[in-house]
């Protein structure tokens, strides 16, 4: 209906896809962007259960961590180089970046969202 009603108003492609697509689809994007980080975020154990780490690779002569997520770059760093000084800081900043992202995104859609 509100497409129709903005062709009828004289709406282009991007002046629908802009100002009714995108505004009726942010509630459901903030959702699934939430639950797609915290997924994430539970990936940690099931790499370093099943590979430790992950399988590292050699390409072009540079070890490259196949399955090396930050988090678990941050233990590594803080357990198996025993440095938890450097660890725990890289888990501040890390939550503290992570934190300035979700508040931003929920201020931005929080605007951009359309009451049904």
């Amino acid at each position: 209906e509100l497409t129709e009603a903005s062709e009828i108003d004289g709406a282009n492609f991007w002046q629908k896809l802009w100002n009714v697509t995108f505004p009726m689809i942010a509630q459901a994007f903030t959702i699934t962007s939430f639950l797609t980080l915290v997924n994430s975020f539970k990936q940690f154990d099931i790499i370093v259960a099943l590979t430790n780490g992950g399988p590292a690779d050699i390409y072009k002569g540079v070890v490259v961590n196949s399955t090396e997520l930050l988090a678990v770059h941050i233990y590594d760093v803080a357990f198996k180089f025993n440095n938890m000084a450097q660890g725990q800081a890289m888990a501040i900043v890390f939550f503290l970046v992570l934190s300035g992202f979700s508040l931003a995104q929920v201020y931005y859609n929080k605007k951009r969202e359309v009451e049904m």
